[in-house]
C-alpha cells in the first residue's frame, strides 16, 4: 500500500511535468481563440491550475488506496 507521503510526491511529480505541457499548450492554443496573455500571466494561470491538479490527484489517489486497503482487509 502506498503511503500518503508517496502519494503526494507522485502527484507533485506528475503535475510538475504536466505544468510544462500546460504552459506550452496555453502559448499555442490561447492565440487561436484571440486570448492574448503575457508570458508571466500564462505562468501564473498554469500555477493555479497546477495547484488544483495536485489536490485533485492526491485526493483521487488516497480514495483508491483506501478502497484497495478495505478490500484487502475483507479478504484477510
Amino acid at each position: 500500500m502506498q503511503t500518503k507521503k508517496h502519494s503526494l510526491i507522485e502527484s507533485i511529480t506528475n503535475v510538475a511535468i504536466g505544468y510544462g505541457v500546460a504552459v506550452a499548450s496555453q502559448l499555442l492554443i490561447f492565440p487561436m481563440f484571440s486570448i492574448n496573455v503575457s508570458i508571466s500571466d500564462n505562468l501564473i494561470i498554469g500555477l493555479w491550475f497546477t495547484a488544483v491538479s495536485i489536490a485533485r490527484s492526491y485526493i483521487v489517489r488516497r480514495f483508491f488506496t483506501a478502497r484497495v486497503g478495505v478490500r484487502i482487509k475483507k479478504i484477510a
